[in-house]
């Protein structure tokens, strides 16, 4: 193409296919371009037949010079009013969203995920209260008990020797004892 308000041949075959890269070849309406009628058809027949096709090729001529104004106009009035591409844009993926949320699909879909999510909650939630359990069976079995009486023990022996001595640098200043506690860990 030339230039960018150069007069597109409306009329061509090739409109709107690949116009970038073909070249719009006239239609030639004359005898020369003409082959014999088609069996089953007269002269007169052919002769009217080419003529509704060139009316009709007309009109389609006339319907893209309409719309192509319509389109300038369109484009004038969004100009004017300050929308813009994005705005566009973002409204037809707003309407496309709304539309697969009405879809079959996406509900059925969403209804699955509904019901996974709300069996994976009761899972978890029963794997959680049978660790629960779990460990407080353990800590009421007799191999724990005698272990935390063991660290029980070592604890007091350990805090038994801070409180027997009399150190100047303790927290409590000049040696005082420290609050006793009889928590098992």
């Amino acid at each position: 193409m030339e230039s960018a308000s150069q007069d597109i041949n409306l009329n061509s075959p090739n409109k709107g296919l690949l116009s970038d890269t073909m070249t719009d070849v006239p239609v030639d309406n004359t005898a020369s371009a003409r082959t014999s009628a088609p069996e089953g058809l007269t002269d007169a027949e052919e002769e009217e037949l080419r003529s509704e096709l060139a009316k009709v090729e007309e009109e389609i001529g006339t319907l893209r010079q309409v719309l192509a104004a319509k389109e300038r106009h369109c484009g004038e009035l969004k100009r004017k009013l300050g929308l813009t591409t994005f705005d566009g844009l973002k409204q037809n993926l707003s309407k496309s969203w709304h539309d697969v949320q009405g879809s079959n699909a996406y509900k059925k879909t969403q209804e699955t995920l509904s019901q996974a999510g709300q069996k994976t909650s009761a899972a978890l939630s029963n794997v959680g209260s049978v660790i629960s359990r779990k460990l407080g069976d353990m800590r009421n079995s007799t191999t724990f008990k005698s272990f935390e009486d063991r660290v029980g023990t070592i604890k007091s022996r350990v805090v038994g020797s801070r409180e027997n001595s009399t150190d100047p640098h303790s927290p409590t200043g000049s040696g005082d004892k420290p609050p006793q506690d009889n928590a098992p860990f």
